[in-house]
């Protein structure tokens, strides 16, 4: 979640909550905090980013914002789901706001890059929070590793030339928020990532 402390507007990224509790939890946790959730963000449409995706939608009154690369997995996430073990929603009709790669978002005052960085998927994007020294990776980069590149629209050399080209260049202090596992920065990426050295 990109939380903008000034306006108390937030953006939701990756709403993956498979089970109504934790919908719950996070409707609660918005509620408790004072928040106006005014975004819902996606780094890619992989089924296990997106299972809550419909309900977040809906509850918010928002639409989807998305790379248009990534419309095709959204658009088979129901199926994509029943194969993989996720009860996911059929998301083909979601109203969807496109964005891509240098388009600024604004939560509240806070500015939100969008950076493409396919070669995991089609479609996927990492958001460049300059204010609080982050990257949200989604599955691209993760700590001294990064996204598989075996599923559909993998791609292992796109991946690497564009973390090289868009995320490692981002200064050594910037914390790197990927979509599993634990944080790490860009400085320790460069220097013990064995994919990326």
């Amino acid at each position: 979640m990109i939380v903008d402390e000034a306006t108390r507007q937030c953006a939701i990224v990756d709403p993956a909550a498979e089970a109504s509790y934790e919908d719950s939890q996070l409707a609660d946790y918005v509620t408790s905090s004072s928040l106006q959730v005014v975004g819902i963000l996606l780094t890619h449409a992989h089924v296990d980013h997106i299972a809550g995706l419909r309900q977040c939608c809906e509850h918010y009154g928002l639409p989807v914002t998305m790379h248009p690369e990534g419309r095709k997995l959204l658009n088979q996430a129901e199926a994509y789901g029943s194969v993989m073990g996720f009860a996911v929603d059929n998301m083909g009709d979601l109203e969807v706001l496109e964005i891509n790669d240098n388009d600024i978002i604004k939560v509240g005052e806070t500015e939100v890059e969008c950076r493409y960085v396919p070669g995991h998927c089609p479609g996927s994007i990492c958001y460049v929070v300059a204010s609080d020294k982050a990257v949200i990776s989604g599955d691209a980069l993760f700590h001294f590793s990064i996204g598989r590149t075996d599923l559909p629209g993998g791609d292992y050399p796109t991946l690497i030339s564009k973390l090289k080209e868009r995320i490692l260049v981002l200064p050594d202090d910037y914390r790197v928020l990927p979509g599993h596992g634990i944080a790490s920065q860009i400085g320790k990426e460069k220097k013990y990532n064995s994919f990326l050295v």
